[in-house]
């Protein structure tokens, strides 16, 4: 039985970290207030959009990893 509670608690604390993980992930996210005169606040647009940015980039680098020729199968498909 020491493997299996072994492999439990480690399930476990990946489980707990992921979890804190997202938490704090979108405790993190700031909303997009528009002022009273309809403009944006620049500094929250440059804010999320590198953040968009960073998000994107993790993307694809996944999607290099999964599917390696995931860039000219798409080009192909948009010709």
């Amino acid at each position: 039985m020491g493997i299996l509670e072994f492999v439990t608690s480690i399930v476990a604390m990946v489980l707990g970290a992921i979890t804190l993980w997202i938490f704090l992930l979108r405790k993190g996210r700031r909303s997009v207030r528009i002022e009273p005169d309809g403009k944006y606040n620049m500094g929250e647009l440059s804010a999320m959009a590198e953040s968009l940015k960073e998000r994107i980039d993790i993307l694809e680098s996944i999607l290099d990893a999964e599917v390696p020729d995931w860039r000219e199968q798409n080009e192909n498909g948009h010709e």
